[in-house]
């Protein structure tokens, strides 16, 4: 009978049902019922005209009422750690709704109907058991941020191409095992995360994302990357741990704003010289490779400030290593290097010098005093 209520906060108690009279709280916009026991809700929860915030994570939820598809003012829906396996399909007609989080339930599947959410901008599916997504996804033409990561996703849909204004796609820990070519055809994307998949390669066409910065491959099966990835022209982080990468393409001396760069536990012998050309690249880690010597164009690395090189095969270093003025920790350990080159206590910047296990015979003078070897 609280004919004025506008916001019901109820969070973290003990509520395991609602009763059905909350259908008379014509005003309400915002629910709060985190951290409770509901298992259902009333159908009459579809009476809530102006409801525009509906927040429900952390409950025991195993369904959602087919009345749901009367909330005609709903503008963001939390449904976190519940036990969802299905959608209705009703969930299409909630035209208001921007935001949508699912994350931590047992979806299996979307309903095609997700495709009518013509509003929403952020759709959150972290953590269910999704094993493919409707091609209606690709009519979500105001999303912005995808997450869709530990599912057990195999392929995407071509239509994932269809998403003009997507700024952030997060698919770590699913089960792909390539990317359809359309991908390239997000003109908006800004990040891509594709940690721990099956990748065997990247189609051509990831040298469309004009607007890329953030690139994670990490824990992949990739041999090797395509030349298109020079294109990248925003670029900063690049994240390629985990592979089985033998070499670089020489073009990835073409990614101008390139700041961070990880390519350890790969299998490379060998650097392209056009590394030299990463003018703004400050991280560059490489450890467990295969590398036998650096190339002398790894001098030219103005702004590198971290270079990580252990476990690998290095049996010298070259002189141009003393030139990278802004370098403060440089990782040798476990490498095959008998001597270093003097020019190493050139570095000013230099903090942290790693040379545990290799067969070193003589150690400059200055650089032994300099770090008290």
């Amino acid at each position: 009978q609280l004919s004025q209520l506008g916001y019901f906060y109820l969070d973290q108690n003990q509520l395991t049902s609602l009763p059905a009279e909350i259908g008379q709280l014509s005003r309400l916009q915002g629910i709060e019922l985190n951290q409770n026991r509901l298992t259902a809700l009333p159908a009459e929860i579809g009476r809530l005209s102006k409801l525009q915030r509906l927040e429900l994570n952390q409950n025991q939820l195993t369904a959602l009422p087919t009345e749901i598809e009367q909330l005609s003012e709903l503008q963001k829906l939390y449904l976190n750690q519940n036990q969802l396996t299905a959608l209705p399909a009703e969930i299409g007609l909630l035209s208001q709704l921007q935001r949508l989080e699912l994350n931590q339930n047992q979806l299996t599947a979307l309903p095609a109907k997700i495709g009518q959410l013509s509003r929403l901008q952020g759709l959150y599916l972290n953590q269910n058991q999704l094993t493919a997504l409707p091609a209606e996804i690709g009519r979500l033409s105001k999303l912005q941020w995808l997450y869709l990561n530990q599912n057990q996703l195999t392929a995407l849909p071509t239509e994932i191409g269809q998403l003009s204004t997507l700024a952030c796609l997060e698919l770590n820990q699913n089960q792909l095992t390539s990317l359809p070519a359309k991908i390239g055809q997000l003109s908006q994307l800004g990040y891509l995360y594709l940690n721990q998949n099956q990748l065997t390669s990247l189609p051509a066409e990831i040298g469309q994302l004009s607007q890329l910065e953030a690139l994670y491959l990490s824990q992949n099966q990739l041999t090797s990357l395509p030349t298109e990835i020079g294109r990248l022209s925003r670029l900063q982080g690049l994240y390629l741990n985990q592979n089985q990468l033998t070499a670089l393409p020489i073009k990835v001396g073409q990614l101008p704003k390139l700041y961070w760069l990880e390519l350890n536990q790969n299998q490379l012998t060998s650097l392209p010289t056009e590394i030299g050309r990463l003018s703004q690249l400050a991280r560059l880690y490489l450890s467990q490779n295969q590398l036998t010597s650096l190339p002398a164009e790894i001098g030219r690395l103005s702004q590198l400030a971290r270079l990580y090189l252990s476990q690998n095969q290095l049996t010298s270093l070259p002189a141009e290593i003393g030139r990278l003025s802004r370098l403060q920790e440089l990782d040798l350990s476990q490498n095959q290097l008998t001597s270093l080159p003097v020019e190493i206590g050139q570095l000013s910047w230099l903090t942290k010098l790693e040379l545990a296990e290799n067969p070193l015979k003589d150690i400059p003078e200055k650089i032994r005093q300099r770090f008290q070897l």
